[in-house]
């Protein structure tokens, strides 16, 4: 019998899955993929850097965040009742595992299977004559002069170290120059030198042998100290808080007040730290006293305390037969050979499905405007663009061409505040006209309208999206972008720039559903239509795609929905709160995490609607902060030819597939799914680069 809505309290904390656990699995997702054999070796690698700076991004925010919550005693449980402690014991240990595993996946199955391809990391003890003496003079010339080693003693206090560098904690026996015995040193590892050295040809056994910079400091870390005896030196590294803090509502300029933030950021408080394994208890217990953090903070590794250095391997190593094949994103075909980019928008609506078709479109959408003199405007909202954005350098030159430029600027992107910093600067030297939105909301939606004079009239063009304006990440994440020039889109992005610009009372949109206003309601609203659909006998269904959810109300409309009958797909990539298939709450949800070759980004949601589906693109998860915290848009596919493209691409293959598919189980846990007997497999990513892109 279907248990009514009011029959389970869904508010239920077992009903609900830890965010940050959520978080380490999605990590261990990754780094499984680390382990896979048909993915290229060298991209094995890649990924298992990847999950080494998942996790330092983890630590310098989330678990910073709970270390705060604590010190300033706020126990206030979230959804799954766990409060500020009883999390961080139990990221601990679920960190310590992956931790671990990190350095199983490379020590034991990485580093044998790039020596089978000659790929070799040297070790000193591994060193023969000639390498050694190569390396004695490498260290002579390029390492010993920039290295400062510090004595620890009552006139040389322990050092300040910088977040995430790479350090040596030194013990020592005997007397200085000075009569001084210290007993210990810390050496830090210069930031201007690689951290992974390429042996010369001559006196390697290929193209690509490499030692690392710790192993050549270890190896001549006497040299700094003449006279007296090392008797052990250890890498260390510590993570620190890098969330920064401004109070937006007590300042004047928050360009100013974040770039006097900014170099805080690399001497926050510390939140863990990282030595190598055989470092002795008592040198690892001195450490955590002088970062005042405790004994579970501590991470002792096999290797490299910095797995994430491993990327420059991917670079400098020259085999594409170890990497995946190069593909060509294709443009779509209403633009092949197409001249006037506005032209063609009036025709119709143009979908771009990246990586595997082009972000070039967006870039000639924008140049074409900057010398168009019909064009009267340029808006835009930057998130993230990259160094050297081809984008920022067509607004600089529209603006210089006289166009009115209006460029909404989010400083607080995270990790990318100086650089947004520069970009601010440098678009209003050209004359464009620069904010940073709205006070405590990080605008996160992503939007560009051009204003045309067309035959006397005024029409609107407009590119939405669900990624950023990055060039880079267009070709390495999975994103969804609208080229279109529909009357009511283009007046409502015409509102929604007012509204950021400007001040006044919020305008209702046509189309588009917005945070933090509409969109949270219009999402909950279309949840409980399914329902009553279901209830009517009409039949229920949604299909959501999106990288986090973790919103306690949407959750509830969700189990309602389901114990309503209504069937459910959620294709979530990694934080989901959710619990599925518990018995009489969410039997009818199903939620599956898809990895692969790209990153998993665009956020789409589907619901049926009796027969009149309505789909939606947005910059914005199911999570709290993008709800009403953050400027973001939703927008309808209102195409019918575009909107049964968007529900087979971006939905189906994902539903369908069985090769790159993580299934959440009800206890929080992940079963990798694989072909059944018979069955052909499917991968969402290779069906799309089939269908979609050049080669």
């Amino acid at each position: 019998m279907m248990q009514t809505m009011t029959d389970t309290d869904l508010s239920n904390p077992e009903y609900y899955l830890n965010r940050e656990l959520s978080l380490l699995a999605f990590n261990q997702r990754v780094l499984e993929l680390a382990k896979q054999e048909d993915i290229p070796l060298l991209e094995r690698l890649r990924f298992l850097c990847i999950s080494s700076t998942n996790l330092d991004e983890f630590f310098e925010i989330r678990v910073a965040g709970l270390k705060q919550q604590l010190a300033l005693g706020v126990n206030t449980p979230g959804p799954d009742g766990l409060s500020a402690a009883e999390q961080l014991a139990r990221i601990s240990q679920s960190a310590h595992d992956l931790v671990d595993d990190q350095y199983r996946t490379f020590n034991e199955i990485l580093v044998p299977a790039l020596a089978r391809q000659d790929i070799r990391f040297v070790r000193r003890t591994q060193w023969n004559r000639e390498q050694a003496a190569w390396v004695k003079d490498f260290c002579s010339r390029e390492l010993l002069p920039v290295l400062s080693p510090l004595g620890l003693d009552p006139a040389h206090p322990f050092p300040r170290i910088l977040n995430k560098s790479l350090n040596f904690i030194v013990t020592l026996e005997g007397k200085d120059a000075f009569g001084r015995e210290s007993r210990m040193a810390v050496v830090q590892a210069p930031r201007s030198l690689p951290r992974l050295v390429r042996l010369p040809r001559e006196i390697a056994q290929g193209d690509n042998d490499f030692v690392f910079l710790s192993s050549i400091l270890h190896a001549h870390v006497g040299e700094l100290f003449q006279g007296m005896k090392v008797t052990g030196c250890y890498q260390f590294r510590l993570t620190r808080n890098s969330d920064l803090f401004v109070h937006e509502e007590e300042i004047d300029d928050l360009l100013m007040a974040l770039e006097g933030e900014l170099p805080q950021r690399n001497y926050g408080e510390a939140v863990r730290l990282e030595v190598a394994d055989n470092c002795p208890a008592k040198v690892a217990d001195f450490l955590l006293r002088q970062f005042k953090l405790q004994p579970e903070d501590l991470y002792q590794v096999n290797g490299l305390v910095n797995l994430n250095r491993l990327m420059a391997v991917h670079e400098m190593v020259d085999r594409s037969d170890l990497k995946h094949p190069p593909f060509v994103a294709a443009l779509p075909p209403s633009l092949t050979g197409a001249s006037d980019i506005f032209h063609t928008i009036r025709r119709g609506d143009i979908l771009l499905h990246h990586p595997y078709q082009s972000f070039l479109p967006v870039l000639e959408f924008l140049r074409q405007a900057a010398r168009d003199p019909d064009v009267l405007a340029i808006k835009q909202t930057l998130y993230r663009t990259g160094e050297r954005s081809q984008l920022v350098e067509t607004l600089i030159q529209a603006a210089q061409a006289g166009k009115e430029v209006t460029v909404i600027i989010e400083l607080r992107a995270r990790f990318d505040e100086e650089a947004n910093i520069q970009l601010a600067n440098r678009l209003q030297d050209a004359g464009a006209h620069v904010t940073y939105g709205v006070v405590g909301y990080k605008t996160h939606a992503k939007l560009l309208m051009v204003v045309r004079r067309e035959k006397g009239q005024i029409r609107r063009y407009v590119h939405l999206g669900t990624g950023n304006y990055h060039a880079g990440t267009a070709r390495a994440y999975t994103d969804l972008g609208l080229l279109t020039a529909d009357r009511g889109v283009g007046e409502d992005v015409h509102k929604i720039f007012q509204q950021l610009t400007g001040l006044g009372k919020v305008s209702k949109l046509r189309k588009l559903l917005q945070s933090p206003f509409t969109l949270h309601s219009g999402m909950m609203e279309r949840i409980e239509r399914e329902i009553e659909h279901a209830q009517a006998g009409r039949g229920g269904r949604i299909i959501a795609r999106m990288n986090s959810l973790i919103e306690p109300r949407i959750i509830q409309a969700l189990y309602r929905a389901s114990q309503a009958g209504v069937r459910i797909d959620l294709v979530v990539r990694g934080i989901c709160s959710l619990r599925p298939g518990v018995p009489g709450v969410s039997e009818n949800i199903h939620v599956r995490s898809v990895m692969g070759r790209f990153l998993e980004h665009s956020r789409v949601f589907y619901f049926h609607n009796a027969g009149s589906p309505e789909v939606f693109l947005s910059s914005a998860d199911w999570m709290p902060r993008n709800f009403f915290r953050r400027v973001e848009t939703a927008f309808p596919m209102d195409n019918p030819e575009l909107q049964q493209r968007v529900i087979e691409e971006s939905l189906c293959y994902y539903v369908e597939d069985n090769t790159q598919t993580w299934v959440l189980q009800p206890d929080g846990s992940y079963r990798r799914i694989q072909p059944q007997e018979g069955e052909p497999p499917r991968s969402a990513q290779a069906r799309l680069l089939e269908k979609l892109s050049a080669s």
